[in-house]
């Protein structure tokens, strides 16, 4: 039982000096390639343009900008008082607070964090900030 073993290609073309590649110069480097990928397709007036036209809508290019993802929502100090709604103590455990606004009554805040102008400003009416990851941010 014999193996069929498919020859290369450069085999067949020993005798010749270009190795199938017609003009000599075009088998110098990669120059005259032209690109990568698809590069070319489409590009001019006699190139046909079927396989622009069948590919999916996202193959080219990229998708545009990745924002960085955060785990907590935002809230202003403004906004406190109506969410306390006359208790003491609130807890905002996935809320960093912004120090937008003002505030009058002294809040026990419990927040995944908050900037440095809202811890004043809690503090300064007479409440107390806690974060749950020590991180004070400006």
């Amino acid at each position: 039982m014999t193996i069929n073993k498919k020859r290369k290609r450069s085999g067949r073309m020993r005798g010749s000096h270009t190795h199938g590649r017609g003009f000599k110069k075009k088998a110098r480097g990669s120059g005259h390639r032209g690109g990568f990928g698809m590069a070319g397709t489409g590009k001019r007036a006699d190139h046909k343009k079927t396989l622009l036209l069948n590919m999916e809508e996202d193959y080219f290019g990229k998708e545009g900008l990745k924002a960085k993802k955060r785990n907590y929502e935002i809230l202003n100090v403004r906004d406190l008082e109506k969410l306390a709604a006359g208790k003491k103590e609130i807890d905002l455990k996935k809320f960093k607070i912004l120090g937008e606004g003002d505030i009058k009554t002294a809040l026990t805040v419990t927040a995944h964090s908050a900037s440095k102008s809202a811890i004043l400003k809690i503090e300064k009416a007479g409440g107390k900030v806690v974060i749950k990851e020590k991180k004070i941010d400006e």
